[in-house]
């Protein structure tokens, strides 16, 4: 049997069927359009090969189809459509293609993407990373599925409620790489449950976001948090409870954590969210106290010994450490007490002195450094100025199997 391009090979009962149709077609009028010279040779060559039906002659037929079905308002109203949605599909691509450029220049060369680390902090956060995040309307949602009322920072998050954040690579508005991927490091390490303790809590930031990513891991939960400012201590309750968390599941102290027992003045400001660097006054003399009273410029709130506070638990998987330049002497006061209990220690660091200071007591005590940022300085004055805090994540050994 032979074929070609042309079409089908002609047979009695096809042949007859073509010529009722062309008997039809001159009945009522239909002419063909002229031929081109190409669809003349076309036809002849179907006649002296016995084909009926070419290429030529169904390409006549589809475009005659087609302005046909476009006189039709409906059908013409989805071509329209159909086209205009390729027309943004193209350029929503080319939209795309120059954001993910921008992003592989932005990660190359942003600062936050200096850190040193012995595990891919990138992979750990795109890990547990949400596949089914919702927005809630009113507030800022991120990754993981955390809820933020954009009140607690309204400089920073003004107009943003409703929004779905991306993967904070290198950086979102709150947090780094590498502090994103040590927070959740911590979580990694856990084992059936998970303890969260966040000194300088505020708004309860890394309870909430370390303790939804345990609570999709299937591990049950205990959030910690010590903050000293009255209103961001009511943005953590806040907080919790959007999120998901009951009043069994946390625990918040309104104070100052301490390596020993005290009194600490904190200072009172007039809105919460304006000021998150506000810095304590540790062991405050009796002048300091009368002065603090009279002037209402400071709270007087007692100091939490880091050993009163993990007392009930039997192991605490994650001490966030954010406490305004204080890191260094709370780590070398506490290290007994972090020893014995803290799986994972994460702490921003407000100077290189400190950086050095932590690594000093760490290291000597054979905790592992695990991830490492160091603080960002300018150097446009006359000495250093950390302009972004630095962070590290330290491993405790003695408790990988515990």
């Amino acid at each position: 049997m032979r074929w070609s391009w042309c079409g089908l090979r002609r047979s009695p009962s096809v042949a007859r069927a073509a010529e009722v149709v062309r008997t039809w077609r001159r009945r009522v009028g239909l002419t063909a359009p002229e031929p081109t010279q190409r669809s003349r040779l076309c036809a002849e060559r179907c006649r002296r090969t016995d084909r009926l039906i070419c290429t030529s002659t169904r390409y006549y037929r589809a475009m005659r189809l087609r302005d046909a079905a476009l006189k039709i308002p409906q059908l013409r109203r989805l071509i329209d459509q159909r086209n205009a949605l390729l027309v943004e599909r193209g350029n929503l691509a080319g939209s795309l293609a120059a954001a993910q450029d921008q992003l592989r220049a932005l990660q190359v060369t942003s600062p936050f993407m200096h850190y040193a680390a012995t595990f891919d902090p990138q992979e750990v956060i795109r890990r547990h990373a949400a596949a089914d995040v919702q927005s809630m309307p009113g507030y800022l949602t991120n990754f993981l599925g955390v809820h933020t009322d954009p009140k607690f920072f309204p400089d920073i998050l003004k107009g943003r409620g409703g929004e779905v954040e991306g993967i904070p690579i290198p950086c979102n508005w709150h947090a780094d790489v590498s502090e994103w991927g040590a927070a959740l490091r911590a979580v990694d390490l856990a084992h059936h449950d998970f303890t969260v303790v966040e000194l300088g809590c505020g708004w309860g930031c890394w309870l909430n976001n370390t303790g939804v990513a345990a609570r999709r891991a299937g591990l049950g939960v205990h959030l910690i948090g010590v903050e000293g400012d009255a209103g961001h201590l009511k943005f953590a309750e806040e907080a919790y409870g959007v999120n998901r968390f009951g009043a069994q599941q946390v625990t918040l102290h309104r104070g100052i954590a301490a390596p020993r027992a005290g009194v600490a003045l904190f200072p009172r400001q007039q809105r919460a969210g304006v000021e998150w660097g506000l810095e304590p006054i540790f062991d405050a003399t009796e002048e300091q106290r009368l002065l603090a009273a009279q002037s209402g410029s400071h709270d007087e709130l007692p100091m939490i010994a880091l050993e009163k506070l993990v007392a009930p638990r039997r192991r605490v998987d994650l001490l966030h450490i954010d406490i305004q330049g204080g890191e260094a002497d709370f780590i070398a006061g506490c290290l007994s007490v972090m020893n014995s209990k803290v799986g994972y220690l994460v702490v921003g660091t407000h100077s290189r002195q400190i950086e050095g200071r932590i690594m000093d007591t760490l290291l000597g005590a054979k905790w592992k450094l695990e991830i490492e940022r160091p603080a960002i300085v300018s150097l446009s004055g006359d000495a250093p100025v950390v302009t972004v805090d630095g962070v590290q994540g330290w491993r405790n050994p003695r408790l990988d199997l515990a």
